[in-house]
């Protein structure tokens, strides 16, 4: 290819980038998600109008279920897919066999 430069690596072969890699006891992003998602909070519930300690993740349902209610459909989708699994998608296909060349005969090629 023209213009094309083989850049040389910063490391040699069997070296890190990260010799000391991750930390020990370092968290990911989904259990630190996890850990906010359950924590408890008094509000009002948007549903019932009543102050209730909900967690998190109870919360964001209601305000889904609340907005599906209010005539989001995406709110609706999302509250469909979760509760009930998203509806699969079926593709039908029928194989009909055709001579790859039909001006061809093919009664003498057998001999």
């Amino acid at each position: 290819m023209a213009g094309y430069k083989e850049i040389e690596p910063r490391w040699g072969k069997g070296e890190s980038g990260n010799p000391a890699g991750r930390p020990k006891g370092a968290k990911n992003r989904s259990t630190i998600a996890r850990k906010w998602l359950e924590v408890n909070q008094s509000l009002k519930n948007p549903l019932t109008g009543e102050s209730e300690t909900m967690s998190q993740e109870d919360l964001m349902t209601l305000a889904l279920i609340k907005k599906a209610r209010e005539g989001d459909v995406t709110a609706y989708k999302a509250l469909m897919d979760s509760g009930y699994g998203a509806p699969l998608q079926q593709i039908e296909q029928t194989n009909i066999e055709q001579p790859l060349f039909p001006d061809v005969q093919t009664d003498n090629l057998n001999q």
